[in-house]
């Protein structure tokens, strides 16, 4: 029975022996399997830096105004008795537009040219009889301040039958007509839009910083994100104040619109130009990765082998940015050759071979 036991034990043992040889035994020969195993290259795209000619810019956004552009009010209430213009026209300076009503102020120059015309023969006959010495001097000047009255009577009643007949204030594109024929419109009534279009002006806004830059004359160019327009036109005017709210200050330019694509309240990309400088340092944004620890790049450096590329995490110092690119102040030097995308799968010390057929980890629509 003692025996029995002894082998059960010694059994046991061996068997358990066996499993936890056999267990170290597959942990080491996987460990080895994987120490072996070499991760292939990862594909990236790259670029040698090279110093370039910076064209730096101001970007701002703007809306577009036209040069002349007003919304033509009514000046005189009344019923509109006729509307002598079409959405879209093109208008002149002092085409009619619109007719109010005139009966009432008709009438009333008739009256006041027959009060003239009175007025004056009095004053001549005063006159008459004081040349022939039966007229007092008080009764010719009476006369005479009476016609004065009468012809101011008369350009008064003139002027408010002129205010029914509305004009075209200057050439221009007009807009919907907003009245109807028979309608009984009061002063200030908005009839239509009347926008000259030739020329535009571009309202915007850049930070106090770059007040210096800023000059009357300088060149801007202005795109629209509607219809791919672009233009070139110069800075008419600067504010000159600083919002202190906001810290921006206001400027105005004025471009051409020669083809009429442009309108008036729409949205706009602006750039001013600045003075070209020469041999700056500037990469694509994309090869550019933002951290808690700085901005950084990955610079590729030959490996071990011959044949063998790795890469080196390098910080660097940002300026500028302007398009797609953006200024290194600090950390390149013109020869390095940079990953511009694919950087997403590495870190520092990994093995990469250059692929600059497809741009790896390209934004969407690009």
């Amino acid at each position: 029975m003692f025996k029995r036991l002894i082998i059960a034990i010694i059994l046991l043992g061996l068997i358990v022996g066996g499993i936890v040889w056999f267990k170290f035994f597959r942990d080491g020969m996987i460990a080895q399997y994987i120490t072996g195993q070499v991760p292939p290259p990862v594909p990236v795209s790259a670029e040698t830096v090279e110093a370039v000619t910076w064209e730096p810019g101001i970007d701002a956004v703007g809306t577009s105004v036209s040069a002349q552009g007003v919304d033509l009010a009514i000046e005189s209430g009344g019923l509109v008795r006729e509307i002598l213009f079409a959405g879209n026209d093109s208008i002149t300076k002092g085409q009619k537009l619109v007719q109010i009503d005139d009966d009432s102020e008709k009438a009333s120059l008739a009256a006041a040219q027959a009060a003239l015309t009175v007025a004056i023969a009095e004053a001549k006959r005063a006159n008459t009889l004081s040349e022939r010495g039966v007229g007092a001097v008080t009764t010719v000047e009476s006369a005479e301040a009476q016609v004065e009255s009468a012809r101011a009577q008369v350009a008064q009643v003139q002027t408010s039958l002129d205010s029914k007949q509305l004009t075209a204030p200057f050439a221009g594109e007009i807009g919907i007509p907003q009245i109807e024929v028979g309608q009984y419109v009061t002063v200030g009534t908005i009839y239509a839009t009347l926008q000259d279009l030739s020329r535009m002006r571009v309202d915007f806004a850049v930070p106090e910083q770059q007040i210096a830059n800023l000059k009357l004359g300088g060149a801007v160019t202005v795109t629209s994100e509607v219809g791919d327009f672009s233009a070139g036109g110069t800075i008419i005017a600067v504010e000159p104040r600083v919002d202190p709210n906001s810290r921006l200050v206001s400027v105005r330019a004025e471009v051409e619109n020669t083809k009429g694509r442009l309108f008036p309240g729409q949205f706009l990309r602006v750039r001013i130009a600045l003075p070209k400088e020469e041999g700056v340092i500037a990469v694509p944004q994309t090869a550019v990765s933002s951290t808690l620890y700085g901005d950084s790049l990955y610079v590729i450096r030959p490996g071990e082998a011959a044949d063998e590329l790795k890469v080196e995490q390098v910080f660097v110092t940002l300026g500028r940015r302007s398009g797609g690119r953006i200024e290194v102040v600090k950390g390149l030097a013109a020869g390095d050759q940079i990953v511009t995308s694919g950087q997403n799968r590495l870190t520092p010390g990994s093995k990469v071979k250059i692929d600059n057929s497809v741009a790896l980890d390209a934004p969407a629509g690009e």
